[in-house]
Formats: structure tokens, C-alpha cells, sequence
């Protein structure tokens, strides 16, 4: 996986994901934000595309206000993220959503259709991208022992499919967290997750 490539496009990718008016969201110290990408469809004659399915992620987009060296290293590699969770919510606050319509193969494993929560565990050289069953609580205080609030109380009793992802250190920090679809073609493309110095991919591709 070539991660190098994009970094070209870091501004092109930050002006997609930016709000379209911020004066039409509040102020969250760390704003939600969503990926997007449609795969396995295909363009007729005419150009128009069909039969596309929707894959998306939501999460919220910590800002680094400053702050450097957010994964450390070493043993302690990633421990600053977790906030006494055994995990990573691969974001702030709401607990990072991840929907696809469409089967998608993870290295072997294929992830069925549906709406899963997404969380990572940290290594420094390789992270375990988690898809899981667990629900999404609304605040903190919410009482519902089928959902989480960030990954705090995660077990992974209702995980779905664990998949490794490949990191490497940018050249370039990226300020707030970027979840994005790369390398895509019709039929699959690269999971990346970009924060700080810190880039991990995972490729994927339309289950038959």
C-alpha cells in the first residue's frame, strides 16, 4: 500500500470533509464528520452510474490544538488515546458507526451487510481494525447495556470481524482526524485512518 501517494492530496481531502457552512453547525471541540464511498456498481453508456452500494463512516474528528506525539511510542504506543477504555474509539466522544450495503472482504474475512461500531487496537507497527455489534449511546450518562459511549465498557464478546492494518509515519501531521476511502476502484479500495504523524490502511473490496 502506497500511503505516500496521498499526501499530495491532503488539501484536496480536508476541503471534502470540511463542513460546507460552519455557521450552520455548532462549535464541537471535536466536530462529527463522515466518509463516504459507493462501490460495486458500474457506468452505462450513457455515463450514468448503477447499482453502487453505500459504505460510510461516522466519528467524531479530534483536533490536535498544538499538541504533537499524540501515540507516543514504544510499549506505551497509543495509550494517550485511551482514556481508560481498553481501546480506541478511532475518534471523540459518540462511539465511530460504520455502515455498509453491501458485503465487503477484509483480508479473508467477509463483513456482511449491516451497521457495526468501529474501534482499533494500537501497536506501532501494526493496528487490529475492530468491527463490532455493540450499540451507540447518545451521551455518557445514558443507561442501555447494549451500547457504549466511546469504547468505554467494550468487550469484544460482540466483535464481528477483526482485520490488520498496515501504519506508517507521515511526513505531514494531520490536525484533525481523517477517516477516508483511498485507492478506490469499483470493486474496492483502501480503509485509511489519518491523525497526527500516525497513517493506517486497510484494503478491502466487494464480497461475491
Amino acid at each position: 500500500m502506497k500511503i505516500h501517494r496521498w499526501f499530495a492530496f491532503a488539501g484536496a481531502a480536508l476541503l471534502l470533509l470540511a463542513p460546507l457552512s460552519l455557521e450552520a453547525q455548532s462549535r464541537l471541540p471535536s466536530p462529527r464528520g463522515q466518509a463516504h464511498t459507493q462501490v460495486g456498481g458500474s457506468y452505462n453508456a450513457e455515463g450514468a452510474y448503477s447499482g453502487g452500494e453505500w459504505v460510510t463512516v461516522d466519528y467524531g474528528r479530534p483536533i490536535l490544538r498544538g499538541r504533537d506525539n499524540m501515540f507516543g511510542s514504544g510499549s506505551s504506543y497509543g495509550d494517550g488515546l485511551l482514556l481508560g477504555a481498553p481501546l480506541w474509539r478511532i475518534g471523540a466522544n459518540q462511539t465511530t458507526q460504520f455502515h455498509t450495503g453491501v458485503p465487503l472482504r477484509f483480508g479473508s474475512n467477509v463483513l456482511p451487510i449491516g451497521d457495526y461500531t468501529m474501534f482499533a487496537e494500537l501497536e506501532e507497527d501494526e493496528w487490529t481494525l475492530i468491527f463490532s455489534t455493540w450499540g451507540v449511546k447518545d451521551s455518557f450518562t445514558e443507561r442501555n447495556p447494549d451500547a457504549l459511549w466511546g469504547a468505554y465498557s467494550y468487550t469484544p464478546d460482540r466483535d464481528v470481524l477483526r482485520t490488520t492494518m498496515e501504519v506508517q509515519t507521515a511526513t505531514h501531521s494531520a490536525d484533525e482526524l481523517i477517516i477516508a476511502f483511498v485507492n478506490m476502484t469499483q470493486q474496492g479500495g483502501e480503509l485509511m485512518i489519518w491523525w497526527d504523524d500516525q497513517v493506517a490502511m486497510t484494503p478491502f473490496r466487494v464480497a461475491r
